[in-house]
């Protein structure tokens, strides 16, 4: 995809009113300044998201999220932020020129949109196949066996691949598909000893894996009977990476964000009942397990992830598996368990949907169980509970709040008899054998601000407002004033966007791309009628103050960690210059103001 010029980007953003494209996807009311609703990204019942049409800017002060007209767009319909420019400049009459790529760049997007094509074509083949053709004959018996009519089937795009082992390479061949990029995009396999290329899916029913702009980018194909392999998917090609994509996900997103929580599943047939019974926030692995990059695209929906993986063995290591890909992005993470031998396919089919409301509402804290999992697994001598006490706190280091991290320790303290204290220094010991550096970051995505987030947040508004402030700020530095890294690098773009005149530019969410920098940039502008300190010159020296303390805090921190390595070690000298650089600390900051 080519270079959009910049001025194309500022008419279309210049014509396109952020009031009246919010509007077409929810109802606003106006509210002084500006227009409030619900939001979009997350439920709640009274409004707190604001349109602000003079600047063209919106703010959730629920969630946090904010911007303009083109990340709007892009979290609505899940789409980058070249293809947003092209959807409003269809909507405002302007036709979007992209500066030419680079030989090798156009070949690169020929090929990947090849591949989608392909993808798309077989897609239409196997659909067909399924609904019409006396080859997928047996599918359609198999599916209203299993009570899948003709609305699931549609809606999802089901297929069927016939049993010959040419039958997709041919019809791909006859629509004018070389046999190269048919290979590339994974679903033939090349023949041996003359023979052609032959296909990779036979005899299976088929579910089209999508991309969050409802393009086919994988398939994954299921055996009719009890063969084996019972499942196969598409290998990776440059449109499918299974470590990024879910099944089901652009068909679950509105009700994600709408519940901010999803179902997590194994199977195809398990998305399908869920979904079929009314459970529209459902999305499933695709033949792997959940992974970091799953645990962030579902974080832009969700706030919580429910897990309804098998209740074996198997199944338990795949749920733990997924809690620490999930706990580190701050998702409340449960497990939903089922009676034995059940799945949510059987469960909602024998007992109906309403004994899967009750399983989900039952769910418990993933962590909980994994617990429990450590405590049964080991027996209950004084070793047996010291080794499962050891898995537990290497698993609380994925935690982000350390008030979970407490209540964990005094739930496992019960459990195992052991004492706090204890298992609070053993904690510490395994993070810093893990991560020597303690890192502090805070998030503005949810709770109250603590007394250094809002002077902080109080300097960068002066700096908006004042270009004295941000000539102060640039002789004294960031990193002296701004403790929280987000904040520093707001600080550190108004510096840098300030004109030779003193001056910032007029549209500030335009200035970046970053979703968090536009959110913060959008909530402190949309701010300016709320009360706020205004003495510049106190808010200053307590953002110092504020740093100094918290940069002696975070020493504080590393010093337990060394502390606990010197006892280990036996190492006196190391373990007294600690205590004295402990004691020098906290008479610095019981000084402070």
């Amino acid at each position: 995809m080519g270079r959009i010029p910049e001025e194309t980007i500022q008419e279309i953003r210049n014509r396109v009113d952020i009031v009246e494209l919010v509007s077409s996807y929810l109802p606003l009311k106006r509210s002084g300044g500006n227009h409030q609703g619900l939001c979009p990204f997350h439920q709640e019942k009274t409004p707190s998201f604001n349109v602000n049409e003079p600047r063209q800017i919106f703010h959730c002060f629920g969630c946090g999220v904010g911007g303009n007209v083109f990340s709007f767009l892009m979290r609505m319909e899940g789409l980058s932020f070249p293809e947003a420019v092209k959807r409003l400049g269809e909507r405002v009459g302007i036709e979007v020129e992209e500066t030419p790529d680079s030989p090798a760049e156009v070949r690169r997007r020929e090929a990947y949109e090849q591949l989608l094509k392909i993808n798309d074509t077989a897609c239409a083949f196997y659909h067909n196949t399924l609904l019409e053709a006396p080859a997928g004959a047996p599918a359609r018996r198999y599916l209203r066996q299993r009570g899948y009519e003709g609305e699931t089937v549609r809606a999802f795009r089901l297929g069927f691949a016939p049993e010959r082992w040419e039958a997709l390479a041919e019809h791909l061949k006859a629509k004018g598909f070389s046999a190269s990029d048919v290979r590339n995009a994974g679903l033939v396999r090349e023949g041996q000893q003359g023979r052609g290329d032959y296909d990779l899916f036979r005899n299976r029913l088929l579910f089209p894996i999508s991309d969050l702009q409802e393009r086919v980018v994988a398939f994954g194909g299921r055996v009719l009977d009890d063969s084996l392999p019972k499942y196969i998917n598409s290998p990776e090609t440059p449109v499918y990476q299974k470590s990024r994509t879910l099944y089901g996900l652009c068909q679950a997103r509105d009700a994600m964000r709408h519940s901010r929580e999803v179902l997590v599943v194994e199977g195809y047939f398990d998305l399908l009942a869920l979904s079929r019974a009314g459970f529209g926030n459902v999305v499933a692995t695709c033949g792997t397990a959940l992974t970091a990059d799953h645990a962030r695209i579902l974080k832009r929906y969700v706030d919580k992830v429910l897990l309804v993986f098998d209740e074996d063995a198997a199944g338990r290591q795949a749920s733990f598996r997924a809690m620490d890909a999930l706990l580190p992005e701050g998702l409340a993470t449960r497990m939903v368990s089922l009676p034995a031998g059940a799945d949510p396919d059987s469960l909602i089919q024998d007992q109906g949907a309403d004994s899967f409301r009750e399983a989900v509402a039952a769910a418990k804290p993933v962590l909980e169980v994994f617990m429990e999992d450590q405590l049964a697994r080991n027996d209950d001598s004084v070793e047996g509970r010291a080794r499962a006490a050891e898995e537990v706190l290497g698993r609380l280091r994925r935690l982000p709040s350390d008030l979970e991290k407490d209540l964990y320790i005094k739930q496992l303290a019960g459990r195992t008899g052991l004492a706090e204290d204890l298992l609070r220094d053993r904690r510490r010991a395994v993070v810093s054998s893990r991560a020597p550096r303690v890192q502090v970051q805070q998030s503005r995505r949810s709770g109250p601000l603590s007394p250094e987030g809002r002077l902080q947040r109080y300097l960068l508004r002066l700096m908006l407002a004042d270009a004295g402030v941000r000539q102060r700020v640039k002789e004294a530095g960031t990193s002296v004033l701004f403790l929280d890294e987000e904040y520093r690098g707001a600080g550190d773009h108004l510096l840098k966007l300030q004109r030779p005149d003193g001056c910032l530019p007029e549209n500030l969410v335009d200035t970046t791309q970053d979703e968090t920098l536009q959110a913060l940039l959008a909530s402190l502008l949309l701010e300016e009628d709320q009360a706020w300190a205004d003495d510049a010159g106190q808010i200053f020296d307590d953002c110092r103050r504020a740093v100094a303390r918290g940069q002696l805090k975070m020493r504080l921190k590393e010093l337990d960690s060394l502390e606990e390595s010197a006892r280990c070690n036996g190492d006196d000298e190391a373990l007294h210059r600690c205590l004295r650089e402990r004691t020098e600390i906290n008479l610095k900051i019981k000084k402070s103001p």
